[in-house]
């Protein structure tokens, strides 16, 4: 049996994930998305698509389109 689930992060992954999304940073940086993947023993793909899912909840949540856009559109 492999000790990575196929589905996604761990519940101690999502929370160290979640974490860093509300108490840090909605955008990280290059370097920060390396750190918090580090902490959260994923890939540094898997963490920017993780955030990338996540903003586009929390925008949706706000009443935002869930990209960004220009103010016109």
């Amino acid at each position: 049996m492999s000790a990575e689930p196929a589905s996604g992060p761990t519940e101690d992954q999502v929370e160290i994930l979640e974490y860093n999304f509300s108490k840090v940073n909605k955008h990280p940086d290059p370097t920060t998305l390396c750190l918090i993947a580090a902490e959260a023993g994923l890939s540094e793909e898997e963490t920017q698509k993780w955030f990338k899912q996540r903003l586009a909840q929390w925008r949706q949540s706000e009443g935002l389109p869930s990209e960004c856009r220009s103010v016109t559109d």
